[in-house]
């Protein structure tokens, strides 16, 4: 083995540790705010269809928001905006820096008629 080549083959191998190490680092947190991102929108799911269940029973937009409030701590979520009037309930919500979205919708008719919106 010629003397200038002896050791490169550690340095190569510390090259390519360090590659992983880092390519490893940058898929947990991709993992994670990917995690972070679902929950949230599952917080703005179950916090509009709250929501719009409360308006559904005709408690009124106070009552809407106050349920939306409560299903989004009950998942570790903050409520930023509860759009919750008439007959839809639109949520923001914030979990761990991620934001989730959602809307609900009540239609009087399915209660009385649920196939008229099969």
């Amino acid at each position: 083995m010629i003397g200038s080549e002896r050791g490169s083959v550690a340095v190569l191998a510390l090259a390519v540790v360090v590659v992983a190490v880092v390519v490893v680092l940058g898929v947990a947190r991709a993992g994670r705010a990917a995690g972070d991102a679902a929950r949230a929108d599952t917080a703005a799911d179950a916090s509009a269809l709250a929501a719009a269940g409360a308006l559904a029973r005709s408690e009124g937009s106070v009552a809407a928001v106050a349920a939306a409030q409560s299903v989004a701590v009950a998942n570790r979520a903050t409520l930023r905006r509860c759009d919750c009037s008439g007959e839809h309930a639109e949520v923001e919500v914030e979990a761990d820096g991620a934001i989730g979205r959602a809307r609900a919708e009540v239609r009087p008719q399915c209660q009385y008629t649920p196939a008229a919106c099969e």
